[in-house]
Formats: structure tokens, sequence, C-alpha cells
């Protein structure tokens, strides 16, 4: 028997299929030709799902997705789209939230998002996550959630329900029934199972976000134990005894099982360096830093205003000058930008209650580039490994074999 764990992205998709071991037997990558078109990511996932060898889709047992937390649209009752994707820092819902009598819920909350919905596309039957309406595609089963997606849109994970005062906002007839990551959905719908030509018996789980995803892939189970995120954005996980919310600081607590992950998502990442380098020249450039003394300069790297975490700031402004001439010590700066910024982080998860940083894991592209993993480690204080397997998909994948199990249960 096989599992098959998708990830969604903001750039692309990953596919990762485990085996009973939980050892990866294949793994394939696709990118969007438009990162914002839903209709890009349907193409992507059957695209995954086709190239996956014959014999093992044949023996596919079951399926998670992953997808970006906070990215919603609004579909038809066939669940063709019917508006553009609001994505995870898309904030023209500034209007909308500030209608929500809740500081948690900014702009480019899945709340804001849905208000924005509700107000310019009334009569679109649903408004899913990005993860919800590929796994409805597969199903066919529409209006179901995951509390891990679900949270950014007003869920509330210690009660497990949806409160009644968001229920008493506009859209509320898109409410969506609430799973635990990892649950059965049900098995595949027969004629996509058919078009696919996979097992009709594969069971679709409840999925998670793409953050959730990376950190179950490493495997942590201690509090105080975290993982950082290095992709196109900087998302940061700490494994905590206590649940801590900050909105002023855009922290905020994900139910995992009987623990909480604490943590938060900046705009800074992966992405500000690739409008300046390939990465190609990321990697050559990086082996020249001088890791043992500081850059000197004092950047806070945006690829355009507007911050998330440590501070939820929209109207933050990217501070990235001077630019020196030498373009090893610039990308020096830059990472060094990026590692206060994660540094920032985790001191304020701790001031908020967490559980005290031990330990910090890291996943995503950026988690082989050891001179950022070698300033990090200076600036953070604690050991700084490479996640044993670095890959969402890899956790999504693990979410699919295990179920619910997967997280840890009280």
């Amino acid at each position: 028997m096989f599992y098959l764990g998708l990830d969604f992205g903001t750039s692309g998709a990953r596919a990762c299929v485990l085996n009973q071991a939980e050892e990866a037997i294949y793994e394939a990558r696709a990118f969007y030709a438009d990162p914002a078109a839903p209709e890009y990511w349907r193409e992507i996932l059957y695209e995954l799902i086709r190239h996956i060898p014959g014999n093992i889709r044949a023996d596919l047992s079951a399926l998670a997705v992953d997808g970006t937390s906070g990215t919603l649209f609004a579909t038809d009752e066939t669940f063709e789209p019917v508006s553009p994707a609001l994505l995870y820092n898309d904030g023209r819902a500034v209007a909308e939230s500030k209608e929500i009598d809740n500081p948690q819920f900014g702009p480019t909350s899945g709340l804001a998002k849905r208000l924005w919905f509700a107000r310019h596309f009334p009569n679109a039957a649903f408004c899913f996550h990005q993860a919800d309406w590929l796994t409805a595609l597969l199903t066919r089963k529409g209006g179901l959630s995951d509390y891990h997606n679900a949270l950014k849109s007003g869920f509330d994970v210690e009660k497990l329900a949806w409160p009644d005062w968001v229920n008493r906002l506009p859209g509320s007839h898109w409410q969506q029934r609430v799973l635990s990551p990892g649950e059965a959905i049900g098995p595949f719908d027969p004629d996509m199972a058919k078009r696919l030509h996979i097992n009709p018996a594969c069971i679709v789980r409840a999925g998670t976000t793409d953050s959730i995803a990376a950190f179950m892939a490493a495997g942590i189970k201690e509090p105080g134990e975290a993982v950082t995120s290095l992709g196109t954005t900087l998302v940061l996980k700490l494994l905590s005894e206590k649940r801590v919310e900050d909105a002023a600081s855009g922290v905020y607590s994900h139910r995992y099982g009987k623990l909480w992950l604490a943590g938060g998502a900046s705009n800074s990442g992966g992405g500000v360096l690739k409008r300046f380098f390939t990465d190609r020249e990321i990697g050559q450039l990086s082996t020249a830093i001088d890791t043992s003394q500081p850059s000197g300069l004092d950047y806070y790297p945006l690829p355009c205003p507007g911050e998330r975490f440590p501070v939820n700031n929209p109207k933050l402004a990217p501070d990235m000058e001077p630019r020196p001439a030498d373009d090893v010590k610039f990308l020096h700066g830059l990472l060094e930008g990026m590692a206060r910024i994660e540094m920032h982080g985790y001191r304020k998860l701790v001031e908020l209650g967490a559980n005290p940083l031990k330990r910090v894991f890291s996943s995503g592209g950026g988690a082989q580039n050891e001179a950022w993993c070698k300033i990090r480690q200076t600036l953070l204080g604690v050991p700084v490994e490479v996640a044993r397997h670095t890959e969402a998909a890899f956790g999504t994948a693990m979410l699919a074999r295990r179920g619910k199990s997967l997280l840890p249960i009280g």
C-alpha cells in the first residue's frame, strides 16, 4: 500500500509517495503558470497524479492535500471558480476587516476575505480554502475543511466550533463542516478515480496548511522544538504546551492534538532573494560569505510594503538600502536581516508564554543554505539543524499514512 501527499505552495506543487515504512518512493514537482489562478492548481493536481507510476496509483491507499494558509476563492455549485483567488498575502479586504470586531482578523485573514467575497460574489455556492477545493475535486464533496485551514477564517480551535459571532457575519451560509487534519473524508469519486486511473478505494483525508505540513515532515514531538520554513516566505512554528495569541504581533496558535503550534508568518523570505539573484547565484555567493563576521548592514528584507510577523503592519516599508557594490556582502546583509526577523519572532512567542526555544529545524528550499543556517544559529543561540525531511509534501504524505494519529493525542 502507498500514501500520497500533495503540497500546494506559493509557486508550485509537489507530490510525495510513501510506502508502509514511510520511505519516500516517488517525488515530483510542477510549477504554476499563474499562482493566483485556481484553474492552474487543478491542472497541476491532475498532472501530478497522472504522472505517478501506474503500479503505485493502482495500490494507493490514502492521500491528503495541503495548501497555502488563508488563500480563498468562490465557486459555483459544480466547484467551478467564479472569483479570483485571494492569496495568503492579499490585503484588499481592508474595509471588511474593519467590520470584524476582533483584531486577530486583519485584511489578509481568511475571515476578512470571506466577507469580501460575500460583498462581491454573493451568489457563489461555495467559498473554499485552497486545500479544501482540491480535495473536493477528488471526492466531489464540498463544504468541508480542516481545523488548520479554518483557523484564520474564524473557527474556534479550542472549542472545535464556529463561534456565534462568526455565524452572524456575511457569508455565514458558506460555513464549512470542519474536520480534524487526517480525518477520512471518503473514497475518490468513482468517475474521478477512473479518469485518473487510481485505486477507487483510495481514501481522501482532510488536509492541512503547507507550513504545518512542513512541521509534520520534521517529526518534532517535544515542546520547545521548532521548525522554520525557509520558502518564499518565512514561517515559524514552535511546539508549545500553551496556546499564545497576539494580533498586534501577528502571533497565533494552531491546535496540534493536545499541544499547540505557536507561530507566525513573515512576508520576508526566499521570495525577496529571488528579486535580486537566481538560485545558482545565491548558492555561489553564499559559499563566499564569512559567517563569523557581521555584514554591517541593517536590513528588513520585504518583497513589497507590508508585514505580518513579528510585527503586524500592512504599511511597513522594505529596508534594503544601502546596497553595496559587492554582491556577496549584499546577500550576507539580506540573509542576516531575515535571521533577525526569525530571532525576534521566536523571542516574541516565548515572551507571550510559549515554551522556551530549545532547537530549530529548517525546512523548505533555504534549509540547504549552510551560510544562512550558520548566521541563524549565531543569532538564535540554539542548535539549528536541517530537518530530516524538509518538504511539506512528505509531511502531508505522513498525514495520509497515519491519519489523525499523527497528531499528539491528549
